[in-house]
């Protein structure tokens, strides 16, 4: 049977990306996007809801991430879900879902100075 395990998220970066060098090598840059979702009560009263999805960038595209990327910028991404099961200090196991980028846009209104670039053409270089 056929699957699809594809995320596409617009939102703003809650801080700005945190890269580190794994073991093995490779870079991987971890950040978190705010989408909001805004509605009105029957009562006509404004609510907002805000998620905020944690976000982890591998190889090439971490490095873009790092680079050009800080807290307040907007951005479209499409990567897929991963979660991954862990044990608390108490023992009790634990599970943590993010997403793992794969295409990266910023949205951001262009400066000046600012390169146009694209990341679709290299794969995520995600450790197993």
């Amino acid at each position: 049977m056929p699957s699809l395990n594809r995320v596409q998220i617009i939102g703003y970066l809650g801080k700005d990306p945190d890269s580190r060098t794994t073991p093995m090598g490779k870079q991987v840059t971890h950040f978190s996007l705010a989408v909001s979702k805004r509605w009105k009560t029957p009562e006509g009263e404004t609510r907002e809801s805000t998620d905020w999805i944690n976000i982890e960038a591998w190889g090439r595209l971490g490095e873009i991430c790092q680079q050009y990327l800080h807290k307040g910028s907007l951005v479209y991404l499409e990567g897929r879900l991963k979660t991954v099961k862990y044990e608390d200090k108490e023992g009790e196991t634990k599970y943590y879902t993010k997403v793992v980028a794969q295409v990266m846009q910023m949205l951001d209104k262009k400066q000046e100075d600012e390169p146009v670039i694209s990341t679709e053409d290299s794969p995520a270089e995600e450790e197993a």
